[in-house]
């Protein structure tokens, strides 16, 4: 059953969980700007297709389920692959942080978002598989071995 919300309640939700679910774009897609469309049509689809809600937990789950499902949408896209690169910057972070999100943004798809979602949005394995249509055992993998990577592009720059 799908629920109508109020732009109070659209507000809030954004208020709540926006940041979450451009984090979240920004790791898909690398681009301001595309991550920005993205949070848009999330909070859209939430304003207009959006089911009953549990609670909170439930709705932040929802909506990152749709950011990364918009991603991958984008990703296959057929303008995705004819647009050239004109920003190659990410978002403001600590000086001390940035080898390190660099390093994860370089990484491949499959093993950047669930060590975002894991480590920078606290998610659990299971609801990362959850978030991402992956069974545990592969989001345990990825992790493992996103974070061997990290380890040895790390030790190899210093």
């Amino acid at each position: 059953m799908r629920q109508t919300i109020s732009a109070q309640q659209l507000e809030e939700a954004y208020d709540a969980y926006g940041t979450a679910v451009y984090r979240l774009a920004m790791a898909f897609l690398g681009r301001r700007a595309d991550a920005e469309d993205v949070t848009q049509e999330t909070f859209c689809r939430l304003l207009y297709r959006a089911p009953a809600f549990a609670d909170e937990n439930h709705r932040k789950r929802w909506l990152l389920q749709v950011a990364a499902n918009l991603c991958r949408n984008q990703l296959r896209g057929f303008w995705r692959k004819r647009v050239t690169q004109l920003e190659d910057t990410i978002p403001a972070v600590p000086p001390e942080e940035l080898e390190l999100l660099n390093t994860v943004m370089a990484l491949p798809e499959q093993y950047k978002l669930p060590l975002h979602l894991h480590y920078y949005e606290g998610y659990s394995v299971a609801e990362t598989a959850e978030i991402l249509k992956l069974g545990q055992s592969a989001v345990k993998m990825r992790l493992k071995r996103g974070r061997e990577l990290l380890k040895l592009e790390l030790e190899g720059s210093n």
